[in-house]
């Protein structure tokens, strides 16, 4: 998701924004966005053919081919790849003072397909209702999925609007700068960390009944924290020049060695973790949960 693009300037003085600078169309930060697209529409049809696949086998209810796993495996790489698209498109418009109202909702239509439809059909094809289950629109993945689905719309649009630049006081800078909910990327992410998740597990033992009980609670919780009030920390004032301390240092090296090292299982680690310290942060601010007193 991108930041708040400048508001436009008023070159005539007559209050009206400046169409042209807003639909300026910047050729390196929409060409991630493009990237962006493309991922989430390559990850959609992954999980179509992938569901083709599965229902067509000649399998017992509850497993699905190895050609099909395969195929969610790179659906999950092609929204891993759509999420590494996203952040570059905002930092290179950033870097190069190439922002516009034209990027900002170009990127929210790419995420919403990257990070809303092609999780919901995950959700929809897999997660929820493995192969030779009700795959119809009003069963337990088609619902799930398409609440996923709207809460993830619901967020884009919220988010464009609270930062739109007609709506901010010229000069003005945000006093808070975390996301309000949990970000349709990170979002996406987790889901695509479960798939991982499970899909390494489909490959020993061949069943996600055990599983599949709890996971409609887990992506429930995920659709509602993305159109809910808790804030979550942007990495997004994060570059070259920035400081931090030795600690902070150690912990961010710490993760990405847990990524690298359990792969499947650290992603989804890590997801999780950061789901739930926005979480526990929100509950210390507001007193649902009392600070531990300092030794």
């Amino acid at each position: 998701m991108a930041d708040a693009p400048p508001r436009p300037t008023d070159p005539d003085g007559d209050g009206a924004p400046n169409i042209e600078q807003a639909s300026r169309i910047y050729f390196l930060p929409n060409l991630m966005t493009a990237g962006n697209l493309f991922c989430g529409f390559a990850a959609c049809l992954r999980c179509i053919e992938a569901s083709f696949i599965a229902r067509g086998a000649a399998e017992t209810a509850g497993s699905i081919p190895p050609e099909a796993i395969a195929l969610y495996r790179d659906a999950v790489w092609y929204i891993f790849g759509a999420m590494a698209f996203d952040a570059l498109d905002g930092r290179l418009a950033r870097m190069g003072g190439r922002e516009s109202l034209f990027g900002a909702e170009f990127d929210s239509l790419a995420d919403i397909v990257s990070f809303g439809l092609a999780p919901a059909l995950m959700v929809f094809f897999l997660i929820v209702k493995p192969a030779g289950g009700d795959q119809t629109l009003l069963s337990a993945g088609g619902l799930i999925g398409f609440i996923y689905l709207l809460c993830a719309g619901i967020r884009l649009a919220r988010f464009n609007v609270i930062t739109h630049p007609l709506l901010q006081r010229p000069g003005s800078k945000p006093a808070n700068k975390d996301f309000v909910g949990l970000p349709v990327p990170a979002a996406a992410g987790t889901v695509a960390a479960l798939m991982l998740f499970l899909l390494n597990l489909l490959e020993h033992d061949k069943s996600l009944q055990m599983l599949a009980l709890g996971l409609p609670a887990l992506l429930l919780l995920v659709a509602m924290l993305m159109v809910s009030t808790v804030r979550y920390p942007s990495g997004k004032q994060i570059d070259l020049r920035t400081k931090t301390k030795l600690t902070t240092l150690v912990i961010y090296v710490a993760v990405g060695a847990t990524v690298v090292r359990f792969k499947e299982y650290g992603m989804f680690i890590v997801c999780l973790g950061y789901i739930f310290f926005g979480l526990v942060r929100h509950w210390r601010r507001h007193g649902l949960i009392k600070r531990a007193p300092l030794v």
